[in-house]
C-alpha cells in the first residue's frame, strides 16, 4: 500500500480486490481500477478502515457483495460489484440495455436504477427485432419517460456505441426488412424516431465503460 497518502483517515477508503490481476487491500482507487479493469468477474469493494478491509479479505467475498434483482428469464441472478466503490460512476444514473435471442428475433429492453437495481421498464420480448434497435430503443424510452416527469438531471448510461451513433443522427440505421412478424417493432421504432426527431435528450447521456467496470446492470445477462 502506499505509505506516502497522506489524505486525512476519516476520509480515506480502502479497497479490497478479491478476484482481479492481483488481489489485496489497496488503499487508493488507483491502484484497485489497475486490478480490475478488464478482468472478468472481478470481485472488490470500498471499507472505510483498513482492519475492516483486511478482515473482509480473509473472509468470504460472498459476505460483502450484493446481489442484483433476478429476472424471471435468468436461470441464475448474478453478482454485481459494488459501484460505490467507483468513484466514475453516476449512482443517481439510469442504466438501459437491450437483448435479442438472435438478429432478427425476439427483442426486449429495459431501464434499471445503478444504485439499487431497481427496474424501471422493461418492454418486450416484442418478433422480428435485433439488439441495435432494442439499445436504440432503450434510450429514448428512458429519455422519453425523464422528459414525462420533467427530470432533466437524471443520467442515462448505455453500453451501445451503435445506439449512441444512431441518437446523434436522430434516426435508427436499421436494415431489417418488413415483415409480418416484425410489423410491432417497425411500430415502436417509428414511434422513437418521431420522438427523437422533435426532442432534445437534455439528461446527460453517458457510455458504460464496460471494461472497467463490469456488464451494465441493466445487461440481461445472456451473453
Amino acid at each position: 500500500m502506499n505509505s506516502f497518502d497522506n489524505t486525512p483517515s476519516r476520509f480515506r477508503k480502502f479497497y479490497v480486490v478479491w478476484a482481479g490481476h492481483s488481489t489485496g487491500v489497496f488503499d487508493t482507487w488507483e491502484e484497485t481500477k489497475a486490478q480490475i479493469a478488464g478482468f472478468p468477474g472481478a470481485k472488490y469493494k470500498s471499507f472505510p478502515s483498513q482492519e475492516e478491509a483486511v478482515r473482509a479479505y480473509r473472509g468470504r467475498p460472498e459476505e460483502h457483495l450484493g446481489l442484483i434483482k433476478a429476472l424471471a428469464q435468468r436461470k441464475s441472478a448474478p453478482e454485481i460489484v459494488n459501484y460505490e466503490a467507483i468513484p466514475d460512476i453516476r449512482l443517481n444514473a439510469i442504466a438501459v440495455d437491450g437483448a435479442c435471442a438472435k438478429n432478427p428475433g425476439p427483442m426486449e429492453y429495459r431501464g434499471v436504477l445503478v444504485a439499487t437495481g431497481q427496474e424501471i421498464f422493461h418492454i418486450g420480448p416484442l418478433d422480428g427485432g435485433t439488439n441495435n434497435i432494442a439499445e436504440y430503443l432503450a434510450i429514448i424510452h428512458c429519455a422519453a419517460l425523464l422528459h414525462k416527469s420533467r427530470d432533466f438531471t437524471t443520467p442515462i448510461y448505455t453500453d451501445s456505441r451503435t445506439a449512441l451513433a444512431w441518437i446523434r443522427k436522430r434516426a435508427s440505421n436499421t436494415t431489417i426488412a418488413p415483415t409480418p412478424q416484425n410489423a410491432k417493432v417497425r411500430e415502436v421504432l417509428a414511434r422513437a424516431n418521431a420522438w427523437i426527431k422533435a426532442n432534445d435528450i437534455v439528461n446527460p447521456l453517458l457510455k458504460w465503460d464496460t471494461d472497467a467496470w463490469g456488464e451494465i446492470p441493466a445487461d440481461f445477462g445472456r451473453k
